[in-house]
């Protein structure tokens, strides 16, 4: 896949947008990015909605990574080594309009929930979106302001000033029926606990680690 674009979003984050060449996806799912003549690959949900004519990526470089510091210096023209889309973190399409959905993420694990959230507009869905500093809420403006909360952890610039396990104890679920986290693994197991022991139907809730 050729690379269309690349866009940075703060000092280290940025997404990259690359040909979509008519393939098939559906929102949630993730692919495999790498380099031409390198062995090394890595996950990424797909960031872009299923209605865009392009594929795109958010990354978070990290200092010691062999793939997203790479991937953060490609240019408008650069072929990407492309494998996917692959996996089931995804919406049942028959039961769209019955279903209230509670997405939580840390960090760029927003990423699927933003090509879900923009793949159905008529989703009836709130975004907890757990971050250290208010300046990592990606794109926030993308979502209806009354269906995001950014849980700011480390400063109170944020709608919520503490973890995303936080505001749950606080705020509970609201009306959702289901709920899909994505993110740190540990995130994972604070909140599935949390929602188990409140009495949230273990069957309702699917998770992705995303690192």
């Amino acid at each position: 896949m050729r690379v269309l674009e690349v866009r940075d979003l703060t000092d280290s984050t940025y997404i990259v947008r690359f040909e979509r060449n008519d393939l098939e996806f559906k929102a949630g799912q993730h692919i495999i990015l790498g380099l031409p003549g390198d062995h090394q690959m890595r996950e990424y949900s797909i960031y872009s909605p299923t209605s865009e004519p392009y594929f795109e990526v958010l990354i978070k470089e990290v200092e010691t990574g062999l793939v997203s510091r790479r991937l953060h210096w490609v240019k408008k023209g650069d072929i990407l080594k492309f494998d996917g889309p692959f996996g089931f973190f995804t919406i049942d399409e028959k039961n769209i309009d019955s279903n209230n959905y509670l997405f939580i993420a840390t960090g760029t694990g927003i990423a699927p929930f933003h090509s879900i959230a923009g793949s159905y507009p008529r989703l009836n869905y709130k975004i907890l979106h757990g971050v250290r500093y208010a300046g990592e809420a990606y794109e926030r403006s993308f979502y209806p302001a009354d269906r995001y909360v950014l849980c700011a952890s480390r400063e109170e610039h944020g709608d919520f000033h503490g973890r995303v396990t936080d505001y749950l104890s606080s705020h509970g679920t609201g009306q959702a029926n289901l709920v899909y986290l994505c993110g740190n693994c540990e995130m994972i197991y604070d909140v599935y606990d949390l929602l188990v022991a409140g009495g949230f139907n273990p069957d309702h809730i699917k998770t992705e680690v995303y690192f």
